[in-house]
């Protein structure tokens, strides 16, 4: 039900905001309890996070012919054991952000909000996109204030950059349903203002994100490693945007799951090797 490479979107970006937040405030590596329990949280929060989607998204999930499979609607597993999966990894993201810090554990009712609010977005605003971002964005902030117990102008410049990268992926990806969204009553970009006005969007979405991921290598101590993989993070955004156009949808889903797969895992092997070498 939970695909592994959703998880591998926001995970290197949680990493990421654990190490920079630990160099930039403390100047060493995070200690291994802080490795541990961010990884705790971010499993308890992503599979929470999904699990609530696929329930809440049930219904049009089963009208919808490319969703129809999922395991909800296709019956493959029942909603007491999602509710169950729910509730164990919840407990798993508070049990996380009580051994991290006091900051984490003020935050939960926030964290809690977006991961159960984005789900029901796209049944009334075509923003939905962007509260996504901002949703998957707190991965890196959660990192951050694992480390730190605090947030800083650094990590909200991170949290642009997931925000803007996930939004601007998250729109290519609507491209496939657009008709489907217009009959049902769904909101999107690509079903408000059409599939060309939509891979605009996603294109100024990804520029904004470059833009912030650059401005975070001027605006901390981060080197010229750092630099390279932001220059390879954006070639990547580049080409995934040739990979699809109006006429042609048909690697949408290269563009959507690989690329930016490849992203974030560029971004945070640079920043650690940035910070070994």
């Amino acid at each position: 039900m939970i695909k592994f490479e959703h998880t591998i979107f926001a995970l290197p970006f949680a990493y990421m905001g654990l190490i920079l937040g630990s160099f930039e405030i403390n100047g060493s590596w995070p200690t291994l309890s802080q490795w541990i329990w961010v990884t705790v949280a971010m499993f308890g929060a992503r599979s929470a996070a999904m699990s609530l989607n696929r329930l809440i998204d049930a219904t049009i999930d089963k009208r919808n012919p490319r969703t129809a499979e999922r395991a909800i609607p296709a019956g493959l597993i029942s909603y007491l054991e999602i509710i169950v999966f729910i509730i164990v990894s919840f407990v798993l993201f508070f049990t996380a952000a009580f051994q991290l810090n006091m900051l984490a554990v003020y935050l939960l009712p926030v964290v809690v909000f977006f991961l159960t609010f984005y789900s029901y977005t796209k049944r009334f605003t075509w923003l939905c996109h962007f509260i996504l971002g901002m949703t998957i964005a707190i991965a890196p902030l959660g990192g951050w204030v694992g480390a730190t117990g605090g947030l800083h102008p650094e990590a909200f410049l991170l949290f642009v950059a997931v925000m803007f990268w996930t939004a601007g992926f998250d729109i290519i990806y609507a491209t496939q349903d657009v008709e489907h969204d217009k009959e049902v009553g769904l909101y999107s970009v690509p079903a408000r203002f059409g599939v060309k006005r939509a891979l605009q969007t996603a294109r100024g979405s990804h520029v904004v994100s470059i833009v912030a991921l650059f401005s975070l290598f001027f605006l901390s101590e981060l080197g010229v490693v750092y630099f390279i993989g932001a220059c390879i993070s954006a070639a990547i955004m580049i080409y995934e945007h040739s990979l699809v156009s109006e006429s042609d949808l048909s690697n949408v889903n290269v563009a959507f799951f690989t690329m930016n797969g490849i992203v974030s895992m560029v971004m945070l092997a640079f920043t650690i090797g940035d910070f070994i070498l």
